[in-house]
């Protein structure tokens, strides 16, 4: 009998699905986001595959059939894990797929705000070297990569890897986990020593707002904070003061605490030449993309072969 499988947010991965090995009835839409519609659009489904939709216990329990959520993604914060455990639903994640593209936005976001690149490059476009006296102008400080710390908070493979593009650039890494593992420091020590600061956590209750006014407070005043994680892990209130008053020198966020923002975000609508914003895409390389579809695609097959990989644990 062909299994329904259904994809609630196809619109959230650039790349190709390829057909399953097995015999299926799939349907796809671009995107979902109401309760209502995530019940209607999975009556009779098996299999639901999701980027960001939320799967909440009272969603779940209208969903008698559902056998298995396989989310597109690492992060499974958008699912409730208890009540699918409960109701007897597999969920399977992404795993390994990012070891290029994040830690080359990480690279790009430290080197844009260490050098100064964009609000230099507005300038530029306001007319402000027109108008300059010298061949140049120092509106802006500049600091080296060479030489300087990189902190990083999460030592899993994305946090390894980004340590090693940190020493090829002649950087000194720390690095803190909550895993025990060799040469790693206490938060404090990452806080304080830091040139460059980089999250790699995910978002659960012990690590919401685990960045605070307190911690910014202990960062060095020229210090770059970069979250391409989880936008719930900073507080953006603290951070928008840190950065308006000169507690730290800049920050880089690829997320916000509600994606999109629909209601809007103080970060998204900050005007402040210390402050990136790229809308939740570090993940989102064309290679890296098309890795994932096809670890979805995995994923699912593994799981009806009646031998499930990368599933999660409550």
């Amino acid at each position: 009998m062909a299994k329904k499988v259904v994809f609630l947010d196809r619109e959230s991965l650039d790349a190709t699905v390829r057909e399953f090995n097995f015999p299926h009835e799939y349907k796809e839409y671009e995107s979902t986001w109401t309760p209502e519609e995530i019940v209607e659009r999975l009556q009779g489904a098996e299999i639901a595959l999701i980027n960001k939709v939320p799967m909440r216990a009272d969603t779940l329990k209208q969903l008698p059939d559902l056998k298995l959520i396989a989310v597109a993604a690492t992060g499974t914060d958008v699912v409730d894990k208890a009540a699918a455990k409960a109701q007897g639903i597999t969920v399977v994640n992404i795993r390994n797929y990012a070891f290029n593209t994040v830690p080359e936005h990480v690279v790009g976001l430290m080197f844009a705000l260490r050098r100064a690149i964009v609000p230099y490059a507005n300038s530029v476009r306001r007319g402000d070297w027109n108008k300059s006296k010298q061949f140049c102008y120092f509106d802006y400080p500049i600091y080296d990569i060479a030489g300087s710390t990189l902190g990083i908070i999460g030592y899993g493979a994305l946090g390894k890897s980004i340590a090693k593009r940190a020493e090829a650039l002649g950087m000194k890494v720390l690095a803190f986990d909550v895993f025990p593992q060799d040469g790693l420091v206490d938060l404090d020590t990452i806080l304080t020593q830091s040139d460059v600061i980089t999250l790699h956590v995910p978002l659960t209750p012990d690590t919401k707002n685990m960045i605070g006014a307190e911690q910014l407070k202990k960062m060095k005043k020229s210090a770059i904070l970069i979250n391409t994680a989880r936008g719930g892990l900073v507080d953006e209130a603290a951070l928008l003061q840190a950065l308006k008053d000169g507690t730290i020198g800049g920050a880089g966020f690829d997320v916000v605490a509600q994606e999109p923002p629909k209601d809007g975000n103080i970060l998204c609508e900050a005007d402040l030449p210390n402050l990136i914003v790229t809308p939740h895409v570090a993940w989102a390389s064309k290679e890296a993309m098309q890795i994932l579809a096809d670890q979805l695609v995995d994923n699912v097959e593994a799981f009806v072969a009646g031998k499930p990989q990368n599933v999660v644990e409550a």
